[in-house]
C-alpha cells in the first residue's frame, strides 16, 4: 500500500529534490504528473530524457545522492546497468529516466498524463418534467 511505504519526507519537497537533482545533471524535457486519480500505488510520475547510458547513470547517481542528504528513501532502482530505461520508486514517487528512443517507444506521457475525470452533473429536468412537477 501506498501509505505504508512512504518515506517520512513530505512529497513537496521529495518532488523538489527529484526535480533539482535532474536538472544538475541536465536532464532534458523533464515532465512530472499528478496521478492520484489514476493510482493508488503512488502520487507522482517523473518522467525525463537522458542523451546517452551513461548521462542516465549519472542522472540515477546524483539523485540517489540527493535523496540521501536530505533523508530521502529509495525503494528500488531497475535498470541502471543497460542506462536506456531507469526506474526508481521513491515510495510516492516514480521517476523513469529514458533515452529518446526508448521514450519515444514507450510514450509514458499518453499513459500518465490523463486528466481528472469530471464529477458528474446533475441532470436538469426537462421541460416535461418541470411541468408534471409544478402544482396547478
Amino acid at each position: 500500500m501506498k501509505g505504508s511505504r512512504s518515506a517520512p519526507m513530505n512529497i513537496r519537497k521529495l518532488q523538489k529534490t527529484v526535480i533539482n537533482a535532474l536538472e544538475a545533471v541536465k536532464a532534458r524535457e523533464i515532465e512530472n504528473f499528478d496521478v492520484r486519480h489514476l493510482t493508488t500505488m503512488f502520487d507522482r510520475v517523473i518522467v525525463a530524457s537522458a542523451d546517452s547510458a551513461r548521462q542516465a547513470k549519472a542522472l540515477a547517481n546524483h539523485l540517489r545522492e540527493d535523496l540521501r542528504a536530505v533523508g530521502g528513501k529509495i525503494h528500488g532502482v531497475e535498470g541502471e546497468a543497460s542506462g536506456e530505461w531507469v526506474l526508481i520508486d521513491l515510495g510516492d514517487i516514480v521517476v523513469h529516466i529514458l533515452q529518446p528512443a526508448m521514450r519515444e517507444h514507450y510514450k509514458l506521457e499518453e499513459l500518465w498524463n490523463q486528466p481528472k475525470p469530471r464529477a458528474p452533473r446533475k441532470a436538469a429536468k426537462t421541460a416535461a418534467e418541470s411541468a408534471a412537477a409544478t402544482p396547478e
